[in-house]
């Protein structure tokens, strides 16, 4: 019995240890753009006046509004799998770094791309079936959003 029980604690305790990996370059998600704006079809970066923390990830926005906007509803503006390439989760199950001015707001949900060296991943997304992209990035992001 006492074994069932540290076995218990050891297993319980690793599972709540874990965290969700953020793609936090720069120290903000999105790179320091403002996840509000893209909700108005901007790709603006952020300011250091506006920043706040949500879920220990740092936040910048690019006016007090959006920032206000942001506390009030968080949940709404957090970008999908962590703010990585969500064309690289659901293609490679792979995490990549983003360019912050290639995105896509689709049902609501926020979705950054990489977009570098000719390779511009939303526009691949649109090409290759986003609907089925997306059905696998949901599932591939299940699998690998701990950090390691």
């Amino acid at each position: 019995m006492k074994y069932l029980i540290t076995a218990f604690f050891l297993i319980t305790s690793f599972a709540f240890s874990q965290s969700l990996d953020y793609n936090t370059k720069k120290g903000f998600i999105a790179n320091g753009y403002d996840v509000v704006a893209y909700f108005e079809n901007k790709a603006i970066e952020g300011d250091k006046k506006f920043t706040t923390k949500y879920e220990d990830i740092n936040y910048k926005f690019s006016s007090q509004k959006n920032l206000d906007l942001f506390k009030k509803n968080p949940e709404k503006y957090i970008p999908q799998y962590g703010g990585y390439c969500a064309y690289a989760i659901g293609a490679k199950k792979d995490k990549v770094s983003i360019n912050p001015e290639t995105f896509e707001i689709k049902d609501g949900k926020l979705y950054l791309f990489y977009n570098s060296w000719g390779t511009n991943t939303l526009e691949l997304w649109q090409k290759e079936n986003p609907k089925l992209l997306k059905e696998k990035a949901d599932k591939n992001w299940e699998q690998i959003k701990f950090k390691e």
